[in-house]
């Protein structure tokens, strides 16, 4: 199964709602990733506006 990323912060999600931007629109339309470490020292975060770690899409339609 392949898996869903929200289409406002891109952030890959399980469930029915965003633990990042609180939304509730997905898609399963994606390519690429990012893995997110440690956001206070990823320069690739800032760029992003990511304030959380973990998983995001690059391209999301």
């Amino acid at each position: 199964m392949k898996k869903k990323a929200c289409k406002k912060c891109k952030y890959f999600v399980d469930g029915n709602e965003c633990p990042v931007c609180k939304g509730n629109q997905f898609s399963t339309n994606w390519q690429g990733r990012l893995h997110i470490l440690d956001s206070s020292k990823s320069e690739i975060a800032k760029k992003i506006g990511s304030e959380e770690k973990g998983e995001y899409a690059i391209k999301v339609r």
